[in-house]
């Protein structure tokens, strides 16, 4: 077993940085691809674009992280050889890891299976004669397009366009099932789905509240900006259930300073029971409204809904609040000191907030504590929902959604005759239910992983087994390929975004757009860009109409249709010209203007939900290790937890030794939807709570959601742990 390190980064990162630098072929190769001008492939901080690699949109320099290293290293492979596929039959594919299948490399040349032992390789126009003729033979509503963050705009803006005027408004993608809830909340609070804030805001407040991420291991850079926060005298809160060492402890590679001696990054760490975040918030909202620390004026002239939100706050026990989430009256206390002093605060999650059956009503407590003191709507004040993947924001502002805002639905009409179809579209879970029930005859995947990242893992395969086709557009073999195929499965090969021969453009989750060049060597002369895949294979499905799908082979002409289309996007279609990233207006919040009907914020009550637990039951959630990004696994370890394997579950000390388990015990951990082998390990949790490895422990994640959201239960589910019964023990 790993040894668990005293601080996140730090020269174990350099080390591997060198170790990756050499498998991509070199340091100085792999510099130069990251230096590009091309935005990260990985979180959505947005570092790179026209202001050069590794720099964020102020130009600071040397903005990189081990995921971004990660990523490029991994694009950098060679394809995989023809040969591979004649000599690896399926059931050889279905036994290889998520980490066995990303290592391979990339996928040179278009693949097809229909049925039998192989997957084997074809021509362009085979395969596009193939997905073309599933699609015409589909109705429309029982065809899906998915699409994940890893998409350009471009691609995007695209692909929704062609599924609309296909006849779908079966268009969804990975947000379902991390951040809809952060953006459905927002919506009905200030009326604007994404950040409130910009790189600047975080560089000038006082305070950050941390709940329920780990940038540590998922978006290192932010750590930076936290270390900075706390270097001008600002304080950083982190909550989160799992003590996570980077949130402690971080060397920065890239400061001196951090590097040599170490920062701290939180000033105070609570460790609140899983799924208890609503307590915890209001249990906060209650002290500072005991105190008269709440803004009054600022209430009285830009908040409604608030009167009401006081006196459930105001009646519920402080007493029963604490008993719900665990954390002790001192932090308590201590947090709302923190709270009450700021003058300039800025509230951040993740995933750890959405991804439970009340993730909307998480992310509503948390916006009804900033604006009881004033915190949305003012300069270096706001709410920052942490994106994961680098253009998942983007990908939504394109329309990739099953529904559409009304100002962009009738510029697409008004400009180009598209109406959008009658039938009411689905989101991503449901796309996988229909496909259950055998209500999907094809698939058109654009990136992602939409088996690895569905609930009850079993039951995923079986559901998208099930569809006539899968077409997947990838740049490298992942699980959903294999285990996710259709009765028919095509998989065609894209450039990665330094590839693209014609720039892109991708939105971070400060709502700034930045433009990539592409231009790095392909890893196959076979790869195409992302557009000319779905403009062919439109032109190919769809009679001439409105939109001229061979015109719209060139990117500069499709940024030129979105900047006519898409709200606060006028400005990409001169980004060509001007080479001008810029700030998506009406978004950002420096001044208490909402975009509500009333023009002001609305607070909303939020009931602290029950988690029923029988005596022998643990809190589950799944979370990432510090060696992957999303679904995509680029090591077995993880460093920062001491786990050399992901098949372990992670548990309190005490709870383990009280149940008879020792470290690296075998045991089975089970519920309702699946069981799972582990070995147990121990972890800074809580007692009552346990954590896994997602994607493997999707084994065990109902299909439960947020029904305001669609989002699943990945953070938040129940589980028994029991020993392994073997032969010997009989």
């Amino acid at each position: 077993m790993s040894a668990t390190p005293r601080s996140g980064g730090g020269l174990a990162a350099v080390r591997y940085a060198w170790r990756k630098a050499r498998d991509a072929g070199g340091i100085l190769r792999l510099t130069q691809r990251l230096r590009s001008h091309n935005a990260c492939k990985t979180c959505a901080m947005g570092m790179g674009g026209q202001l050069g690699g590794m720099r964020n949109e102020h130009g600071s320099f040397p903005e990189v992280c081990k995921k971004s290293i990660q990523a490029q290293a991994a694009d950098m492979q060679a394809p995989i050889d023809e040969r591979f596929f004649a000599t690896h039959t399926l059931a050889d594919l279905q036994r290889m890891s998520a980490r066995d299948l990303e290592a391979l490399g990339r996928i040179g040349f278009p693949l097809l299976w229909r049925g039998g032992t192989h997957f084997h390789r074809v021509a362009w126009t085979e395969a596009l004669t193939i997905a073309a003729e599933a699609l015409q033979a589909t109705a429309p509503t029982r065809s899906v397009f998915y699409t994940s963050g890893r998409s350009s705009n471009e691609a995007a803006f695209l692909l929704q366009c062609f599924a609309r005027l296909f006849g779908t408004n079966n268009i969804n993608n990975c947000s379902y099932y991390c951040h809809q809830a952060s953006g459905v909340a927002l919506q009905q609070a200030i009326g604007t789905g994404t950040a409130t804030v910009t790189l600047d805001d975080l560089e000038h407040c006082d305070l950050v509240v941390v709940i329920g991420a780990n940038p540590a291991s998922n978006h290192p850079r932010l750590i930076t900006q936290l270390i900075n926060v706390r270097r001008r005298g600002g304080k950083v809160i982190v909550i989160n259930p799992f003590k996570e060492v980077g949130l402690v402890r971080f060397r920065v590679p890239s400061d001196w300073r951090s590097m040599l001696v170490g920062s701290e990054v939180s000033d105070l760490y609570l460790q609140p029971h899983i799924g208890s975040d609503i307590a915890l918030l209001k249990l906060l909202l209650k002290g500072i409204l005991d105190g008269g620390h709440e803004d009054r004026d600022y209430l009285a002239a830009h908040a409604e809904g608030w009167d009401a939100v006081e006196r459930d706050v105001r009646s519920a026990s402080r007493e029963s609040l604490l008993a719900a989430c665990g954390v002790s009256v001192d932090d308590v206390d201590t947090a709302i000191r923190l709270l009450a002093a700021s003058r300039r605060s800025i509230f951040c999650w993740a995933m750890g907030i959405t991804q439970h059956a009340h993730g909307v009503d998480n992310v509503l407590a948390l916006t009804n504590l900033a604006l009881s003191r004033a915190m949305v709507g003012r300069p270096g004040t706001g709410l920052l929902p942490i994106r994961g993947h680098s253009n998942v924001q983007g990908v939504g502002s394109m329309g990739f959604s099953p529904t559409l805002k009304a100002e962009f639905a009738q510029q697409l009409h008004r400009l180009y005759g598209i109406d959008l179809p009658s039938s009411p579209g689905l989101h991503t879970l449901a796309s996988v239910e229909a496909a259950d029930r055998g209500d999907v005859d094809t698939a058109i995947l654009l990136g992602g992983n939409l088996f690895a990242a569905t609930p009850d893992r079993r039951w995923a395969a079986q559901a998208l087994q099930k569809i006539g086709t899968t077409v997947y557009i990838a740049t490298k073999l992942n699980e959903g390929h294999i285990h996710g195929r259709g009765r028919t499965c095509l998989i065609l090969p894209c450039l990665a975004r330094d590839e693209e021969r014609e720039c892109t453009t991708q939105e971070s989750m400060f709502n700034y757009v930045r433009l990539s060049e592409g231009a790095a060597p392909a890893a196959s002369e076979e790869m195409r860009s992302e557009v000319e895949i779905v403009a062919a294979l439109a032109g190919m499905v769809l009679p001439p109409g409105p939109l001229d799908f061979a015109v719209l082979r060139d990117h500069a002409a499709i940024r030129a249709a979105i900047a006519r289309v898409v709200p606060g996007y006028a400005a990409v279609g001169e980004i060509d010209r001007t080479k001008g990233e810029f700030q998506i207006a009406g978004r950002t919040l420096h001044g208490p203007n909402f975009n509500t009907p009333s023009g002001r914020a609305r607070a909303f009550v939020t009931p602290v939900p029950e988690m029923a637990l029988a005596p022998d039951e643990f809190r589950l959630m799944t979370l990432r290790s510090e060696g992957q990004f999303n679904t995509v696994v680029y090591e077995e370890e993880d460093l920062y937890r001491g786990n050399e394997r992901r098949d372990v579950v992670m548990m309190n000390e005490a709870d383990a030794l009280a149940r008879g388990f020792h470290r690296n015990q075998r045991v089975v951990v089970e519920n309702q939807t699946g069981r799972m082998e582990a070995l147990v390990r121990f972890a800074p949790l809580p007692p009552g709570n346990v954590a896994m490895y997602y994607p493997e422990a999707n084994l065990l994640i109902p299909r439960r959601i947020d029904p305001a959201s669609g989002t699943p239960v990945f953070k938040s589910t129940s589980a028994r742990i029991v020993p392994m019964v073997t032969s010997e023990s009989r």
